[in-house]
């Protein structure tokens, strides 16, 4: 079993995975606006290749999030269970 991370190398790799999401998004607009530019220009052949990047991009997000929210979870059978005041 691996030992859990501490919050200092938590933090370390949510900045790397926001960072990495940045880059994805920023592509994704500039991806956006040279097709929208090649498409108003005439040229439709572009049209599902930059869908396809699109969504490419859209899922390595999607995984990357899924992956960030991850590290919060614990791990193994020592699931915290809160208490209600009731108790």
């Amino acid at each position: 079993m691996k030992p859990s991370l501490t919050r200092d190398q938590r933090l370390t790799i949510l900045y790397a995975v926001l960072c990495l999401m940045l880059l994805l998004i920023v592509l994704q607009l500039w991806l956006l606006t040279a097709t929208m530019n090649a498409y108003m220009g005439g040229d439709e052949t572009v049209i599902l290749p930059a869908a396809i990047a699109s969504l490419l991009c859209f899922f390595c997000n999607a995984a990357l999030l899924r992956y960030v929210l991850g590290l919060e979870r614990p791990r193994g059978g020592s699931h915290h269970t809160s208490k209600s005041p009731a108790d």
